[in-house]
């Protein structure tokens, strides 16, 4: 008995080799049509518990949290991550007690994450987030360099702050598509 999951069309049968041929492919075909359907970037909407804002990330977050010193004084930094498709999702938040330094602190943020990564070359621009403090206006970093390994890593970041609060939303992997890099910044939303 041969088995099959749709009729042949016009008369061709699933009898003898040929038939086993078309099943084969058909069965192919459906199984690469079934994968499309499942994409490596499964998008969900994510809360923080240290601030009012939600984003978006593409697979089930981990959250994270340790002390580190902060302008000279020792602060919470809460994270919440991912990896998906070979990248690495995440956003961190800390509180400074004295919002008057949050651009000198996020400065130092950005310049310790450039080194961190032994970047060799990176640009900053402009970028709008809803509800974040200006001044310091948010700015969007791009940067390449190389993972603790040697491997080569690109990185996009987004710093800003609200109040006393500092964000840096980023994406570490070895190629930050410019899908990826939209959906993922571009779902931050101070409440």
């Amino acid at each position: 008995m041969t088995h099959f999951f749709f009729r042949l069309p016009l008369g061709l049968s699933a009898q003898g080799p040929r038939g086993f041929t078309l099943s084969l492919v058909a069965f192919s075909a459906l199984a690469l049509l079934l994968s499309a359907c499942s994409p490596a970037l499964n998008w969900r909407l994510v809360r923080t518990e240290a601030a009012s804002l939600t984003f978006l990330l593409p697979c089930k977050p981990d959250r994270a949290s340790k002390m580190v010193p902060l302008g000279g004084q020792a602060s919470t930094l809460s994270m919440v991550g991912c990896e998906a498709d070979g990248a690495m999702f995440a956003l961190a938040v800390a509180d400074t007690a004295v919002p008057a330094q949050a651009a000198e602190l996020l400065t130092q943020w950005q310049s310790l994450t450039l080194t961190h990564m032994r970047a060799s070359a990176h640009t900053q621009s402009p970028f709008l987030v809803t509800g974040a403090s200006s001044p310091p206006s948010p700015v969007r970093v791009q940067a390449q360099g190389q993972q603790a390994d040697g491997r080569a890593v690109q990185s996009q970041a987004v710093y800003f702050a609200r109040g006393s609060q500092l964000f840096q939303a980023v994406i570490y992997a070895p190629k930050v598509s410019a899908e990826m890099a939209d959906t993922f910044f571009g779902g931050i939303k101070l409440e």
